[in-house]
């Protein structure tokens, strides 16, 4: 299922925007997102507990992977 965006939802690269405003702005988040196993930075992707890191660093592991040439749905487990 792709993710279609307006010109209207565009982040701005200019804009000042931290990572919470960043993740609370989007539309809707995977719900497979937890799903995704693994460690970033040396850091197991289970042992996070901050909510806002966990949700940092998932996104991270998900751009590592996909620029790795690995599939989307192996990524998410589908």
């Amino acid at each position: 299922m792709a993710y279609r965006i307006t010109n209207e939802e565009v982040l701005n690269i200019s804009d000042d925007i931290d990572m919470t405003a960043f993740f609370k702005s989007a539309p809707s988040l995977n719900p497979n997102r937890g799903l995704i196993k693994g460690s970033i930075c040396g850091v197991k992707l289970v042992e996070i507990e901050d909510p806002m890191m966990k949700e940092i660093r998932l996104l991270d592991k998900l751009v590592d992977e996909l620029a790795k040439g690995k599939a989307i749905k192996k990524i998410l487990r589908k």
